[in-house]
């Protein structure tokens, strides 16, 4: 993984215990009044990001952007192919979660979470976001970190090492600036973050693919040019959800979460 920020860019806060500066770096989107446990999707929300994979197993899938009309949703594009994790799927922590059936996520399961989150700040390698975009970001330096360690108090957090050179025992891995081009734009899918819960699952973002067929250990990853569309549209101020479901349970849970309709996107059944 790898840190400055913008729509504002904003400064890390105070050193954090004399061994790392913690960047409470949170998206303007991330400050709405839903929260976790909530049994519908927030009405603030203007655009939908949904992810739907065949069955709880499946790594593949397929990504849809919507744009709220009034009462209506609207694609803001074809759908596109994407990765979850190497096996699957499994319910997160998010703000709907559903655990009628189907695994639970936890730490290196090699499942993506399912259930509606939140986003948070887009980081990147690069001083901007690509032209249009106007996402709250923050470049990385070669300070950043995000934790992994379920034993470390700042587990699932973005941190600033103050001096890398001594750093903590996890730091090196969990670097987020390491020259790996999977991780040029990251975009923070905010499971398991209000707070985070030790040992359910860290660092869950939207990247760049490695290979049409090589899935991610958790993440939604797509093609670069997919990613970059998406960074274009989104937008703050319309406080955009992701709601990651395999199929079945897209087609159970829609009505009750307030999601859009399967026939807007094009999937088969009415649940």
């Amino acid at each position: 993984m790898q840190g400055a920020e913008c729509q504002g860019r904003r400064k890390p806060r105070a050193v954090v215990g004399g061994i790392f500066a913690r960047v409470a770096l949170v998206a303007f989107l991330s400050l709405t009044p839903a929260a976790a446990g909530a049994d519908h999707l927030d009405p603030e929300t203007g655009q939908l990001i949904i992810g739907i994979a065949p069955g709880w197993d499946s790594m593949h899938g397929r990504l849809w952007r919507l744009d709220r009309r009034g009462t209506n949703w609207e694609p803001a594009g074809p759908p596109v192919p994407v990765l979850f994790g190497k096996h699957g799927l499994a319910w997160g922590r998010g703000e709907i979660e559903g655990h009628d059936d189907g695994p639970v996520k936890v730490e290196r399961d090699g499942r993506a979470p399912a259930g509606v989150f939140r986003l948070g700040t887009i980081y990147t390698y690069d001083e901007s976001l690509p032209p249009g975009a106007t996402y709250p970001y923050r470049t990385v330096g070669l300070a950043d970190a995000w934790v992994d360690d379920v034993n470390d108090p700042n587990y699932n957090r973005h941190v600033v090492v103050v001096d890398p050179q001594r750093a903590p025992p996890w730091f090196a891995k969990n670097r987020m600036r390491q020259g790996d081009f999977a991780y040029r734009w990251l975009i923070e899918i905010r499971h398991n973050a209000d707070p985070p819960t030790p040992g359910f699952g860290s660092a869950i973002f939207f990247h760049i693919r490695r290979g049409p067929d090589r899935p991610s250990a958790g993440c939604t990853t797509m093609a670069e040019s997919d990613l970059v569309t998406l960074i274009r549209w989104l937008r703050a101020d319309q406080y955009p959800r992701y709601v990651c479901l395999p199929r079945s349970e897209y087609l159970r849970y829609w009505k009750v979460w307030d999601l859009p309709a399967p026939s807007v996107l094009g999937v088969a059944g009415n649940g």
